[in-house]
């Protein structure tokens, strides 16, 4: 099995063998068999009514079939949620059969290749189930090489091109790889973005087909901080990345379109009507169907008040930033756009020179390990005085904090890998 190594593991470079793995993964799959049947359901219509696309955010096929009406068209996975099913046992044979197939691979190497595998069997399950269109995740391991999120990505594409859009999270080398996915036709969600300016230089530079703001961790991080109640924190984001993202896609052949993701109440549902996809958890698409309005209106042209803190109020904390593009940003993809970054390390010492590096901070070890540590929602204090003084902002924190718990999640997934076939 011919590889070439990048970083700790290796990156498959024959194409028989890729050939033999992706044939490996379709093996028994017909898309067209087993089909769910479909009803259109009145509260859902009326939401879809409203310019909203449906998607639902499980992997759990059982829990997605008892909600999925002719109104859904899309369901969206990650790495914390393959876990969940891989942890169930469901796919041990596959992954002991996967295993003898990619011998010749160094163990590292293997288990990647096996969650690449996992990732995409049970991506197809969905299509086949639901004939949608599915969102599949990169292993957390590529998030910062741009060579290898290529080629797993062109892979993914290829085993089922007319339903897989393929999760690449925000990092630097992240936007290098969507910019050159996007110039090959080959459909993106980038993932992990909370803020209007972050989505700005990715619809701006990049041009993926989705870009997300995780609205739940919004407003988790400033209520559990202290820094205001934590209402509508996050819708505020999800409307003004809703706006500059249209703002850029006019006139484009493929739009990016904008996703309303981590939602977590039913309410927030209907106050983010009109946004042009929401990603629902089923508990929160319960709740919502449970209490159903009558009017649904479109909440585009809204702009929520949000109740922050008095000593945030004052800007020490930044949440602007979340909502607002500054003229700085705006210049940073537009240069990036016309001059196009060699690598990710290129676009990070280009937005510390236009004045905005605390989109790319440069942190240590410590730092990273640190924010991991925290789990989902960052510790403001600890962090405080580097957004006070701009080194840092609250979109970068919960970004990283994302990453490394989706990287710890995967690292679950890769130990269950060992354990079976080591």
């Amino acid at each position: 099995m011919t590889a070439t190594t990048h970083g700790q593991s290796q990156l498959l470079t024959d194409s028989d063998q890729v050939a033999t793995v992706r044939e490996f993964v379709k093996n028994g799959i017909d898309l067209e068999s087993d089909r769910i049947a479909t009803a259109s359901d009145a509260f859902w219509m009326r939401l879809r009514q409203t310019g909203t696309e449906l998607w639902l955010d499980t992997g759990n096929i059982d829990a997605a079939g008892r909600l999925w009406t002719a109104e859904f068209s899309a369901l969206t996975t990650n790495n914390t949620l393959l876990n969940k099913e891989v942890q169930k046992g469901i796919y041990d044979e596959l992954i002991v059969e996967a295993s003898n197939l990619l011998g010749g691979l160094e163990p590292q190497s293997r288990v990647i290749e096996i969650a690449f595998i996992l990732n995409a069997r049970h991506g197809l399950k969905l299509v086949q189930k639901f004939g949608g269109m599915v969102s599949v995740e990169l292993h957390t391991d590529m998030a910062h090489d741009t060579e290898r999120t290529v080629a797993h990505a062109r892979r993914f594409h290829d085993i089922c091109p007319s339903h897989f859009v393929i999760k690449v999270p925000l990092t630097p080398a992240g936007l290098i790889a969507t910019r050159r996915l996007r110039d090959e036709g080959i459909p993106v969600n980038f993932t992990l973005g909370f803020s209007a300016r972050q989505n700005y230089l990715a619809t701006a530079f990049a041009g993926p087909s989705y870009v997300n703001v995780f609205l739940g961790r919004l407003n988790a991080y400033v209520a559990d901080n202290n820094l205001g109640d934590g209402r509508l924190v996050g819708e505020k984001a999800t409307l003004a990345s809703q706006r500059v993202v249209k703002e850029l896609s006019q006139g484009r052949a493929a739009p990016t379109r904008q996703i309303a993701a981590s939602l977590r109440a039913g309410e927030q549902v209907l106050a983010l009507a009109g946004v042009d996809v929401h990603t629902i958890p089923t508990a929160v698409a319960e709740a919502a169907w449970e209490g159903q309005e009558e009017q649904i209106e479109s909440k585009l042209d809204c702009d929520y008040e949000v109740e922050l803190a008095a000593n945030v109020s004052s800007g020490g904390a930044h949440i602007e930033k979340l909502w607002e593009v500054a003229g700085a940003e705006r210049e940073l993809a537009d240069s990036c756009n016309a001059d196009l970054p060699a690598s990710g390390e290129e676009l990070v010492s280009r937005a510390h020179d236009a004045g905005v590096g605390d989109l790319f901070p440069r942190l240590d070890d410590s730092d990273l390990a640190r924010i991991a540590d925290d789990g989902k929602i960052p510790k403001h204090e600890v962090w405080s005085e580097q957004v006070r003084d701009g080194r840092l902002a609250v979109d970068t924190l919960l970004n990283l904090a994302g990453l490394a718990a989706f990287a710890t999640d995967q690292a679950a997934l890769d130990e269950r890998i060992r354990r079976l076939v080591e």
